[in-house]
């Protein structure tokens, strides 16, 4: 009885393994591989973005506006 028991035991499944998304060509070819840390680095990507555009907003709608320059005469053109 104790064979039973043990194997009963190993048959649990773990949950913490985490995932793999393998994508096929037509042809059956493995065309990429994508991993749990691809997902977590594509998030982090986006929050570094999107901190990076609200900073950069905030820095513009704050920052004096840039005086344009006087308009120099172009000197005359001479036509024969």
């Amino acid at each position: 009885m104790n064979k039973f028991e043990s194997r009963q035991s190993q048959l649990k499944l773990d949950t913490d393994e985490g995932w793999v998304v393998q994508v096929y060509g037509s042809n059956r070819r493995l065309l990429c591989v994508l991993e749990p840390s691809h997902g977590w680095i594509f998030l982090i990507g986006c929050g570094v973005g999107l901190l990076l555009s609200v900073i950069w907003i905030n820095a513009a709608r704050y920052s004096p506006p840039l005086e344009p320059t006087p308009p120099t005469e172009s000197p005359a053109l001479h036509v024969d």
